[in-house]
């Protein structure tokens, strides 16, 4: 049995870059990544706007970044807006190459299922034991009774087509689409003139996906844009939670050792979006002299905790989004939001909103009925 000074439990985004923050700045560490698929990151692609990210984080993501855009804009029944805001793009298959290039090939392990996680290692499905003094949990997400959640669901195809598109920037929401079942909107991301991501998005207070329904939409958007000659060249999915209320001390009742990314609450409860905690935490993690179980646990229990509590503003509106607004009107919300002024929308998606934001995010008549608002502030949900 070979012994490491640490595992990390799974090779997403998160693990992901945990890692890579390790082996850049603490080489010397004994390093075990494993994961259960094929490759690191498996088929996503990740997006962080220019201000979600500090200073201090960019040099550990600028390899990653395959696209980046110097501006993007919303659109909205009666609202259409630019905003000078850098947006970038970071796919699975850059992480995977990188990964695989700073790290030694015996510091990961592909398509190794995990039976069992404890403070002193892991057991794989085939029962082989693999000894650590210290282990991070960062498999992915797993839902809990202690937490209220909605939903954020998505199916994205990229395709290549035969004539240029026309789009020069990102479309990160247009929600001029149908919207009877809810607020939805669809996503266009323009790699080069003839290549885009679309992505249907809509948010839900159930969790199913139904990739049929998602990929009609899809194909019937390129139509009324007479996008021609599509051909699709990728697909992915993904559920992603939207905190309401509850606990995140319930994600961690249990836990035996530190989790990162959605496994441990760390992700914007409105946008899903958890590429700023993944480098936020990544950086934590390569500055810590105690790389025990125990340690990382406290640590990293400690910032969700925190976190959790510094963002109950977000899940208060979530609240508002998806229990005060009827259905086919909750695009209303985004819509009102979009009102004020780009630096107040860029703190807010960076999760750094002030009071004064928040006082103006709540200004003016809301654009949901009155006493449903209300009782949606009161209402939170299972409380720990």
């Amino acid at each position: 049995m070979t012994a490491y000074r640490l595992i990390i439990a799974g090779g997403g985004l998160a693990g992901g870059l945990a890692a890579l923050a390790l082996a850049r700045t603490r080489p010397e560490i004994p390093l075990l990544v494993v994961e259960a698929g094929s490759s690191f990151g498996g088929n996503h692609l990740w997006s962080f706007f220019d201000d979600d990210i500090d200073a201090g984080s960019r040099d550990l993501v600028e390899d990653l970044v395959v696209h980046r855009w110097p501006n993007h804009e919303v659109r909205f029944p009666s609202r259409r807006k630019s905003l000078d805001t850098g947006y970038n793009s970071v796919t699975s298959d850059r992480l995977d190459r990188l990964l695989k290039t700073v790290l030694p090939a015996s510091a990961y392990r592909l398509n190794a299922g995990i039976a069992d996680i404890g403070p002193h290692g892991i057991t794989l499905n085939t029962g082989e034991r693999i000894n650590a003094d210290g282990v991070i949990d960062a498999r992915g997400f797993e839902s809990v009774d202690g937490l209220d959640l909605g939903w954020q669901k998505f199916l994205g195809r990229e395709y290549r087509f035969s004539v240029p598109h026309g789009l020069a920037a990102p479309i990160i929401m247009d929600a001029t689409v149908d919207q009877s079942e809810g607020y939805r909107f669809v996503y266009c991301l323009p790699f080069s003139p003839t290549e885009m991501l679309v992505e249907d998005t809509y948010y839900s207070e159930d969790s199913r996906l139904d990739d049929l329904i998602l990929g009609d939409r899809i194909e019937d958007y390129i139509a009324q844009k007479g996008w021609a000659g599509a051909q699709m060249i990728r697909e992915e999915r993904g559920v992603l939670p939207i905190a309401m209320g509850g606990s995140v001390a319930s994600l961690w009742q249990n836990a035996t050792v530190a989790r990162l990314g959605l496994r441990g609450g760390f992700f914007h409860p409105t946008t899903g979006y958890s590429l700023p905690d993944a480098l936020a935490n990544a950086r934590l993690l390569a500055a810590q002299p105690d790389m025990s179980s125990a340690a990382l646990l406290s640590l990293f229990r400690t910032m969700a905790e925190r976190r959790w509590r510094e963002r109950s503003f977000y899940r208060l509106l979530n609240r508002m989004l998806l229990r005060a607004a009827e259905p086919a009107k909750r695009y209303l919300v985004l819509e009102h939001f979009y009102r004020l002024d780009a630096d107040l929308v860029g703190r807010f998606y960076a999760a750094r909103s002030t009071l004064s934001d928040k006082a103006r995010i709540l200004s003016g008549r809301p654009p949901v009925p009155l006493l449903r608002a209300a009782a949606s502030v009161f209402f939170r949900g299972p409380s720990a």
